[in-house]
């Protein structure tokens, strides 16, 4: 462990603090003025600072400066007089762990010391996890394969089309292809064609002019002026809207696109990665895409094998993704029996490893031991394996009480005719992003199933569950509910009637 750094031109503080911690067995090192601190940091880095804000020459406060631009995770302990407290105002904006107020209690001095240090050891290991970790998990060989290519289109600037089912994980591949290029330190931008309606991709893809269009009050730099010198992924680009694949194979082409209402030509120094889960030879035949953008995009492919082309790689993936859940939610990570992995590891898994990772936030938070068999699995799981039936992606059904969904909403593999519909992997903390999750869980669903007016539907439940909430926190009072959820008396009073609510009364 590296010493604890006293920086103090008061030499009795910086004894009774050296003294202090020596009796802990703590190493520390001392220094009578900033200057000196701040010439050590060039070399060596501090377990913890501890620093006078005023001091002959540099000041504390410089040197917490520089401790934070270089060793961001290292924690500052900032000494002030009850005299300097707007400095140690300053000093928390400049991001210090906490101040010492003198005089100070010196087992309280050492006490704080100590859980800086514990903030500091774990920022390290967080910090030494994250560089151990690989960017994408897998042991199997069609994931080998995947790494070699990545490996020998390390030094490449040439155009890349990643195919494979959903959730098989292409963006973390069109990263890594960035991450190992030459233009690793300029930007990476991702863009999924098929979640932005057709009238804003172009404007999101080559950016406006003021005035091109109705809001248009300002100029916009498009996605491939912010990947300038970088990167540009462009994921299901099998959705791309046959006009718009006309002006992507001019920038493929020539390099040179317009903005929106533009009339300079605009060079573009990027990279562009696409990805797609859909043929898109058939699409070809049928007319639905450029066979002249698919040749330009089709220059290396690189496909993805679904997660029942590499079942060996399920429990290495099952244990990183719960312990990432149990970090998120600050618990123990959950562990899985010998007998649940085997009985995971022959799940079909639609939605691919996406779906494996819901799957894991759903057993950190719903299973109810640290060792999870497969009893606690989740059920319509377990009975669908059970009756040998085609598995159902959970969150591709509706959502229900007591149930994965109610917790945990996951991936959703229903298809429409052209577009995959899918709900983004959410825990339930905070709160109310879950329950978003789960609404766009259930508008997938709809969606999927053709159902007609779900804004309508969805809607007029919210309203019911929202009143029906507001009047049980009044005891039944509709004006104090109508108060509460800022509507007017007339408005909740309707609402109750059109929504057959019972147990509203006037106050």
């Amino acid at each position: 462990m590296k010493p604890i750094w006293i920086v103090d031109d008061d030499e009795s503080i910086r004894w009774v603090l050296e003294k202090a911690l020596a009796r802990e067995n703590l190493s520390t090192k001392s220094f009578s003025n900033a200057r000196d601190a701040i010439e050590a940091v060039q070399t060596s880095t501090p377990q913890v600072p501890v620093s006078d804000i005023r001091m002959p020459g540099s000041s504390g406060l410089e040197l917490l400066q520089i401790v934070k631009a270089k060793f961001p995770g290292v924690p500052v302990i900032i000494i002030t007089a009850f005299s300097d407290l707007d400095s140690a105002v300053a000093a928390f904006q400049g991001g210090a762990f906490e101040y010492l107020a003198k005089p100070f209690d010196v087992d309280k001095a050492v006490e704080l010391i100590r859980r800086a240090l514990e903030e500091s050891l774990r920022e390290a290991n967080v910090e030494q996890a994250a560089a151990e970790t690989p960017e994408i998990l897998g042991q199997a060989p069609a994931m080998q394969d995947v790494f070699r290519a990545i490996g020998r289109l390390s030094q490449s600037n040439v155009t890349v089309l990643i195919t494979g089912e959903s959730g098989t994980g292409k963006e973390l591949v069109a990263r890594a292809l960035h991450k190992h290029s030459p233009r690793a330190a300029q930007p990476f931008i991702a863009l999924n064609t098929a979640a932005i309606p057709k009238d804003l991709l172009e404007s999101e893809l080559f950016g406006h002019e003021r005035g091109a269009f109705t809001g248009a009050q300002a100029s916009r730099r498009g996605h491939f002026e912010q990947a300038e010198g970088g990167t540009l992924f462009l994921d299901e680009i099998g959705d791309m809207p046959f006009d718009l694949q006309t002006r992507l194979l001019r920038v493929l082409s020539d390099g040179h696109f317009y903005r929106v209402g533009g009339h300079q030509s605009l060079k573009a120094n990027v990279r562009v990665i696409a990805a797609t889960h859909q043929n898109l030879e058939t699409r070809v035949r049928e007319g639905l895409f450029r066979e002249d953008l698919y040749h330009r995009l089709n220059v290396i492919r690189l496909r993805l094998p679904s997660l029942r082309e590499r079942r060996e790689d399920i429990p290495i993936l099952t244990r990183y993704f719960l312990g990432q859940s149990a970090k998120q939610l600050g618990v123990e990570s959950k562990r899985v029996s010998d007998s649940a992995m085997r009985f995971m590891s022959g799940l079909e898994l639609p939605g691919n490893v996406r779906q494996l990772e819901n799957l894991c936030n759903w057993i950190t938070v719903m299973a109810p031991g640290q060792t999870v068999e497969i009893k606690d699995l989740p059920q319509d799981l377990v009975s669908g394996r059970e009756q040998g039936t085609q598995l159902e992606s959970p969150a591709s059904r509706p959502v229900v009480s007591d149930s994965l969904y109610s917790a945990v909403p996951v991936i959703a593999t229903a298809n429409t005719a052209h577009q995959e519909v899918v709900a983004a992997p959410t825990l339930p903390a905070p709160h109310q992003q879950t329950w978003i999750a789960l609404l766009e869980t259930e508008a997938a669903h709809m969606l999927s199933n053709g159902d007609a007016d779900v804004m309508d539907v969805l809607g007029r439940q919210f309203e019911s569950a929202l009143i029906k909430i507001a009047l049980r926190h009044t005891h039944g009072r509709k004006n104090d509910a109508a108060v509460r959820l800022g509507i007017g008396r007339n408005t909740i009073t309707r609402k109750i009637q059109e929504l057959g609510i019972d147990g509203a009364k006037d106050d």
